[in-house]
């Protein structure tokens, strides 16, 4: 089984680490690429080479915030998931309209924070490589 692609967008150091040290423990392979604001997420994206299974997007980022990378960055075989501290049901709803397939909470105890991880890459990441499998399959 390949690695499953991760962008994790993410200003908060502290979160991009732990995440970084949560995914090197799933029962996965999991390759994680971290970009610390929305434009250098639109700039990686941007590159026609770099494919990713799955983008975990949080909202509050310098730069271009999540909401606005949601507007800018359009495609159906990449699912992004917004993993946000905000729990208003506004952000999400105004997240899902935009595009994000699933709007987590994030979770401040650690055992949730590895599960909701976890949780978000299996259901979209791993996902993903079984769709290609069966769509290679005759």
């Amino acid at each position: 089984m390949r690695s499953v692609e991760v962008l994790f967008v993410e200003d908060n150091a502290g979160d991009a680490l732990l995440a970084s040290q949560v995914l090197a423990e799933a029962p996965f392979p999991v390759k994680l690429h971290i970009a610390r604001d929305g434009s250098q997420a639109l700039l990686m994206l941007s590159d026609e080479s770099f494919k990713p299974d799955v983008v975990i997007l949080d909202l509050t980022l310098p730069e271009i915030s999540g909401f606005e990378m949601l507007k800018q960055y359009h495609r159906a075989d990449v699912p992004v998931v917004v993993f946000s501290a905000s729990a208003k049901e506004s952000d999400k709803l105004l997240a899902k309209s935009l595009g994000a397939c699933e709007y987590v909470v994030k979770p401040t105890d650690l055992e949730i924070f590895r599960e909701a991880v976890w949780g978000m890459v299996q259901r979209w990441g791993v996902g993903q490589l079984g769709d290609q499998a069966g769509a290679a399959a005759p």
